[in-house]
């Protein structure tokens, strides 16, 4: 291997900590063995950076090493100095002070720090279903919830401590909450079991939590459900779920939003549909029906004459909230042609009468001329 560490990072004696950092990420980047799969002098370069790194990047050593230079590290085998390279007969070692677990987080991802202070164990979210009618949809509602849920413990204010004390940091996992060993080349990670993942160990735990940091309660919450809302929404109230442990970050509450069917109105995004029956004659003749709209006012419908059974008339304005907004949607009037039922003997020769003097049936004319001409193409 080199026998210069400056020259195997590209950097100067007079180089910062900082400078030293960088210059060591780039090659590591560059020689790391999963981007040389099988080249030898890319291994071994990666090897020289790393005892290179781990020497410089610690004050002391550093000194020695400017000092003495390679004379520091001789006989290291029989207990007369030290390993700097960071390696050991059964492959790289991951662990938090190896300067491979820095790269290995960069290429990988782990995203925690086995230097950070602690790990939050952030408290669960709540749910809670809200059914409401399709009129309270329309209007909005305001709901007063009762929950039991878990709060942060105002004797200990979250620590779990007794007597005002701050947790002390785990030795095991030092604060991280996770404890990594190497199996072969590849790093494995789980929760630290001495701490159960919260990176702190409580020696005296606060009585009314128990040393958890939360304590169970019924909390009011007031939820305002906006106007406009669709069945299946989901309304999320950040901060309002569980407390985390020992204080960590508090969960959400979701409210989950079903609207009852309606007797008479069917809702569309923001169109109701309302079906109105009307009479043969109405039809025939045209007229006028009342119809009920979602806001429980009234509204006066002109039927047009002839009109036909599947018809649709619209009312603009008349249908629902539309939600964060002054404005609302169509109400959509399906109009449904009736046929008499139980007529007498003289409303049936009357009917008799009619049909044998009415000749305008648009629709049965040109369905039976469609047939005619399709049993004469067979």
């Amino acid at each position: 291997m080199s026998r210069d560490y400056y020259e195997t990072l590209g950097v100067s004696k007079s180089s910062n900590n900082d400078d030293i950092k960088k210059a060591y990420r780039k090659l590591a980047m560059q020689y790391h063995p999963d981007r040389n799969k099988g080249d030898k002098k890319a291994e071994s370069k990666f090897k020289e950076i790393n005892e290179a790194y781990e020497t410089l990047k610690d004050p002391q050593k550093k000194a020695a090493y400017d000092r003495y230079g390679h004379d520091t590290y001789k006989n290291t085998s029989n207990g007369g100095g030290f390993n700097p390279g960071g390696f050991s007969s059964s492959g790289f070692d991951f662990g938090g002070n190896s300067p491979f677990s820095d790269i290995f987080e960069e290429f990988f991802g782990t995203g925690s720090s086995m230097h950070s202070e602690r790990m939050d164990m952030r408290g669960a979210d709540l749910r809670y279903e809200a059914t409401i009618t399709l009129e309270e949809a329309f209007r909005g509602k305001n709901i007063d919830l009762k929950v039991k849920t878990n709060v942060t413990c105002q004797t200990c204010h979250g620590f779990g401590t007794a007597g005002g004390e701050k947790p002390k940091t785990c030795p095991s996992c030092r604060g991280s909450g996770k404890m990594r060993f190497t199996q072969g080349f590849f790093m494995v990670e789980k929760t630290c079991t001495s701490c159960n993942g919260t990176g702190h160990i409580i020696e005296n735990s606060c009585r009314d939590c128990r040393g958890s940091g939360r304590v169970n309660v019924s909390k009011n919450i007031n939820v305002s459900i906006p106007a406009g809302i669709e069945d299946g929404a989901r309304i999320r109230l950040s901060g309002e779920g569980e407390a985390g442990l020992r204080g960590g970050k508090t969960g959400d509450l979701y409210i989950f939003v079903t609207v009852k069917p309606h007797q008479l109105f069917k809702r569309e995004g923001n169109t109701i549909h309302c079906e109105v029956p009307i009479s043969m004659i109405t039809a025939a003749l045209g007229g006028e029906v009342e119809v009920p709209t979602i806001d429980g006012k009234k509204a006066l419908v002109k039927i047009p004459a002839g009109t036909q059974s599947g018809n649709i008339l619209k009312l603009r304005s008349k249908g629902m909230s539309i939600v964060r907004s002054s404005l609302r949607g169509d109400m959509m009037i399906n109009l449904k042609v009736e046929t008499p039922v139980n007529i007498t003997k003289k409303q049936k020769e009357l009917l008799e009468e009619f049909d044998k003097e009415n000749d305008s049936h648009p629709q049965s004319s040109g369905f039976f001329s469609k047939v005619r001409e399709f049993w004469q193409e067979l």
